[in-house]
């Protein structure tokens, strides 16, 4: 069955460059048919942005940064009025500061580790909630996780239980929201060379361990992760909700 998002209205965040995997779900969104709005975090992202939303013709294209006040609310009130309505959201966005990141869970800063968790999860709370009145028909959330969620990742950090706490949230939106017919599920990919990724200490050698180890014996890319997104978000995946789905090449089996 083709994949069709014909008339469906979504809002991609967490584009930073051609590299993102939320431009590669951009893609996969509008060549399903979708029209979207996408967001840039600031000034210094806007130019390795703005021209990827231009490509796809997107209908919106705002700035977001999360902890911005009245950001998150600005790109929400653009919706309503350019469309009344939300067919569904992509959250990928993450950040920890680098020496949360780079150290040792136990020794994370109080400051550190909420920062984390506002930007990486508490975000995704925040668009649900406002995304809810405009799914008044059902809607899809979509969050991006990360194996190190499940298990101790060497090197991932404090980004392990924020992770985890994102997937925890997936499951409980997901009770909260059905009823309404929105639908709220996590994707957990294997490594990528995205700029994110980058910050993580020794991101090569996972990502050549992943290549030689994974069932498959490569890594995932942008355009699987986009394809499967775009699955998620149609009607075809109208049964799923509350679930983390896994796609790396077979890599999360191994333990």
């Amino acid at each position: 069955m083709v994949i069709d998002l014909s008339g469906k209205k979504g809002l991609v965040v967490g584009i930073a460059n051609a590299q993102s995997i939320a431009w590669g779900c951009a893609q996969a969104f509008q060549a399903a048919g979708a029209e979207l709005a996408l967001t840039w975090l600031n000034d210094k992202a806007r130019p390795h942005v703005e021209p990827l939303a231009q490509a796809l013709n997107a209908a919106l294209m705002l700035p977001l940064d999360v902890q911005q006040p009245g950001q998150l609310e600005a790109v929400f009130e653009a919706i309503t009025q350019r469309w009344g309505r939300l067919d569904f959201v992509l959250h990928s966005i993450a950040f920890a500061p680098g020496a949360d990141l780079h150290g040792r869970v136990v020794d994370s800063s109080a400051e550190g580790f909420a920062q984390a968790m506002d930007v990486s999860c508490h975000s995704l709370l925040r668009m649900a909630r406002l995304a809810e009145p405009l799914m008044a028909d059902g809607g899809c959330l979509l969050t991006m996780s990360y194996q190190g969620a499940d298990e101790v990742i060497a090197n991932y950090g404090v980004m392990g239980p924020v992770k985890a706490a994102l997937e925890a949230s997936v499951r409980y939106l997901a009770t909260e929201l059905g009823q309404r017919g929105i639908r709220v599920n996590a994707v957990s990919p294997g490594p990528l060379a995205t700029r994110a990724a980058s910050g993580i200490a020794h991101f090569d050698a996972l990502l050549q361990d992943s290549a030689a180890r994974a069932p498959l014996r490569r890594l995932v890319t942008q355009q699987e992760i986009g394809e499967l997104c775009s699955f998620l978000v149609s009607d075809l995946a109208r049964a799923i909700t509350g679930d983390t789905l896994y796609i790396d090449a077979g890599m999360h089996i191994l333990g």
